[in-house]
Order: C-alpha cells, then structure tokens, then sequence
C-alpha cells in the first residue's frame, strides 16, 4: 500500500538518509515529503540535494524549503548575508566544505548552478494534503495554505496553539527535539529530532503514525506515535 511519508531535517546527513530510505523500503508508490534543510550542519550537504534533486526529478518526492536553504540562498549574492551564513552554528562552512575537493573547503561558486536551481525553483514554502499541512516550521491557524506568511513557514517555532480552522493538522520540523523524539500537540506534530547533532533523523508515515529513525552511525529504530491516530 502506498505511503505518505514526512521526512524531517536532514541537515547533510546522508547517512541517516539513505539508511530510513533502504530500511524502510521507499517505494515510487510512496509519497515522501521533505520538510526542508538539507543543507548545513551536518557532513554532506552536496550529496543530500543531489539525493533530493534525484528524488524530486522521478517523482515520487514533494521539497519543502527550510530556511536553511533561505538562508544559502541569501548568501549566494549577499556579503552580509554570507558572513552570517558562515558564522559559527549556522552550518554554511560545513556546506561548502561538502563541495570542496582533496579534503579542501569549497566555496559558493563551487555550489553547481542545478543546486541553486533546484532551491529556487523545485522547492515549495509549503504543501497540502486532504488531511495535513506540511510546512518546515509553523502555520497560522485561521489562514488558508495560500495565504500563509513565508517568515512563519520557514521560522515560526513550534509550540502550542489551535489546530488549523480546517481541521487539517501540521506536520514540521525546524525546531529541534531535545528529546529525539517527535513532539505531538493537538495541532501537529513536530519531527526535527536533531540528525546533525548526534540525534535521529525521522521519517513518520502520517496515515498510521509509525515512524522510523537512523542516524549516522547506521543505527536505526521504529516506533508508534501515540495519540496521533485520536
């Protein structure tokens, strides 16, 4: 039977990704929805977007844009902008270190223009199904999805608040789970559980509330939502 799958921050941990991917058994029957940041922090930025870019081309796979990527994208034409994205924690030098060569860091015009591409073009702010939002970060409540302010969609923190008036709830990541676990509310459920950070990465059916988690060292768990299906 045919998935819909959320996919949490990945953060260039390929890893953990290719792992859920084989682990899980992804199929082309399988809708993956991708909540954005897939670039810094982690070892392998470069190789995440060519595995998404991949993914999008054949199909089967939805991009969100995370503000990870808003952020990249500023940097490209921005010196102000770059300073901040390579400051400490924020994960630009760790990006561009994934496409340097001989051990050495790269810089942003080693970025292939298809990345830039992609980012600008292939990924969406946000995504609807019958039943859920899909957003990186937050949703207002009382807005349709047409209407919703891009600054909370890439940085709203996900905390309490209403379910959508439609009824519909959010699945998101962006602010990461200290718990590595995700965060269930009664408006949605929050599935950043910091891969980067020696943490998981997730990926959460959303018709049955089981999810699955890998992370860098090829460890890998499933587990049930609980109370997601009330």
């Amino acid at each position: 039977m045919a998935r819909t799958i959320a996919i949490g921050d990945i953060h260039g941990c390929l890893r953990a990704l290719t792992t859920l991917e084989e682990r899980m058994g992804w199929t082309d029957d399988d809708q993956l929805i991708a909540l954005g940041d897939y670039v810094d922090r982690g070892p392998d930025s470069r190789g995440v977007l060519e595995w998404v870019i991949q993914k999008q081309r054949q199909g089967n796979l939805i991009p969100l844009r995370g503000n990870h990527e808003a952020m990249m994208l500023m940097a490209r034409d921005n010196q102000s902008a770059q300073k901040a994205w390579m400051s400490s924690g924020v994960g630009g030098i760790e990006t561009l270190f994934s496409y340097g060569m001989s051990g050495m860091p790269g810089r942003i015009v080693d970025v292939p223009e298809s990345h830039w591409f992609f980012m600008t073009n292939q990924t969406k702010l946000c995504w609807e199904t019958e039943h859920f939002f899909f957003a990186h970060a937050g949703v207002d409540s009382v807005k349709p999805l047409d209407q919703q302010d891009e600054y909370r969609l890439l940085w709203q923190r996900f905390g309490l608040q209403p379910r959508h008036v439609t009824g519909k709830r959010l699945v998101c990541g962006h602010t990461e789970q200290a718990s590595r676990q995700p965060l269930l509310m009664p408006h949605g459920v929050c599935i950043d559980t910091g891969a980067y950070s020696g943490g998981w990465l997730t990926a959460i059916d959303v018709e049955t509330g089981m999810y699955a988690q890998a992370n860098e060292d090829g460890d890998y768990v499933t587990r049930e939502l609980e109370g997601w299906l009330e």
